[in-house]
Parts: C-alpha cells; sequence; structure tokens
C-alpha cells in the first residue's frame, strides 16, 4: 500500500504553538523533509524528536523529489517541514504534494502557525477577502507591475519582505496605491514582536521599526466611497 504525506505546520517564532499533534506525526514518521536539516534540527531536538532527515527545498532537484514519491509509494510516511510556518505557502513542498496527490498517495495537513493568517489577524484591516503577494521582485518596475491590478481593489493585501528592504518595497506600494493603511508586523510570536500602522506614502524612521527580523506586511484595501 502506498504510503502518507504529512504536511506539518511549525512554529514561526514561539515553540508553545507547536500543536501536540504536530509533535505525534514527527515522531512517528519514516523522515523529516526539511527546509534546511540545521533548523528542523533544532526543533526535534527542543521537543526530544529523533528521526532521519533530509532536505527539501527551492533547490532541490527533480531527480531528488521523484525519489521521496518513491518512497511514498513504497509505504513510507513522510513529513514536510518548512523553517517557520506552513509549507508550501511561499516556502518548499508544493512539487511533493502534487506529485503525491497526482499519484494517488494520500496528502495529510497538520495546521498550525501561519505569518500570513497572523499577520492579517493583527492588522485590523478586513482580511475577508485578501491576496498573498509572497516576496515581490527586487526591481521597482517588475514591482510595479504585480501591485498595478490593485490600484482600485478592495482586497487586503499581505505580502513579507526582509529588513533592509521592507521600506523601499513600501515606498513602491505609495507610488503606485497612494495613500493606504498599512500595518507592518515583525517578528511575530518572538520576543520582540512588534505591530506598527500607519498610513502610505508616510514611513516609518529607524527608531520606529528597527530594520531587523522578520517581517510580514499588510496593506489595506481600496475603501470607496459610498454614493448617495
Amino acid at each position: 500500500m502506498a504510503g502518507r504525506l504529512y504536511v506539518v505546520a511549525g512554529p514561526i517564532g514561539n515553540l508553545s504553538d507547536f500543536s501536540p499533534r504536530a509533535q505525534t506525526v514527527l515522531s512517528e514518521c519514516d523522515l523529516v523533509l526539511a527546509e534546511d536539516t540545521r533548523v528542523t534540527g533544532k526543533l526535534l531536538h527542543a521537543f526530544e524528536i529523533s528521526k532521519p532527515m533530509a532536505t527539501l527545498s527551492e533547490h532541490t532537484q527533480e531527480a531528488k523529489i521523484r525519489a521521496y514519491l518513491d518512497r511514498l509509494e513504497d509505504g513510507e510516511t513522510l513529513a514536510v517541514l518548512t523553517d517557520a510556518g506552513t509549507p508550501a505557502i511561499s516556502d518548499p513542498g508544493a512539487q511533493l504534494v502534487d506529485l503525491a496527490l497526482s499519484s494517488g498517495i494520500e496528502v495529510v495537513p497538520i495546521p498550525g502557525p501561519s505569518a500570513v493568517s497572523t499577520a492579517l489577524s493583527a492588522s485590523g484591516f478586513f482580511a475577508q477577502r485578501y491576496a498573498f503577494l509572497g516576496f515581490l521582485p527586487r526591481k521597482p518596475g517588475p514591482a510595479s507591475k504585480i501591485i498595478e491590478p490593485f490600484i482600485d481593489s478592495t482586497l487586503t493585501l499581505v505580502f513579507f519582505e526582509s529588513p533592509h528592504r521592507f521600506l523601499k518595497t513600501l515606498e513602491i506600494f505609495g507610488r503606485v496605491l497612494g495613500s493606504r493603511r498599512y500595518a507592518i508586523t515583525r517578528e511575530l510570536t518572538k520576543l520582540h514582536e512588534q505591530i506598527y500602522r500607519g498610513t502610505l506614502p508616510d514611513l516609518p524612521s529607524d527608531k520606529q521599526v528597527p530594520p531587523k527580523g522578520e517581517f510580514t506586511i499588510v496593506i489595506e484595501g481600496s475603501r470607496k466611497q459610498e454614493i448617495d
């Protein structure tokens, strides 16, 4: 019989957010596929879990991913983790999940932390309908082309950015979208967690938002004026 592929959400910072179900799955699986075995190794060690690990990252060759699929077809149970949060959402894992489902292998998601939903919930903006943009291109031109379709959109936007580029990216959003409220969520669930809200094109100083840590940024959707 074919095995089973677990897609396991890991902590985005606070280890207490790692669910008992996720710990059980990792304790019982045959192989843990990690974005970075050093990072996942620390997580497993913290919960006294000892399991073989292999790498599944954006650089993993297709032949290696096929080899993981072969192990699933041979009846093994594999678990996919990323460095933080939920796999296959702007993180590795989607290709193996796709292959597994196409091959009739059972895929079981183990839900848990996600920087996207966490940032949205803490932004105070309407999040029933939103668009996740991942990491935008570094150059202003390509980034602007991705943002332009949302000029008149009421969708809330959420994206990831590095601590050294978040201000430049917010400047691009300000040029393309005009005045919009935004929320910078930094170091979510960690010791130096911060939520800062402002309105484009005004940006925070380094003192207000230190350029350190991991950033998830939320841009409020266009708020149309009601016509009487």
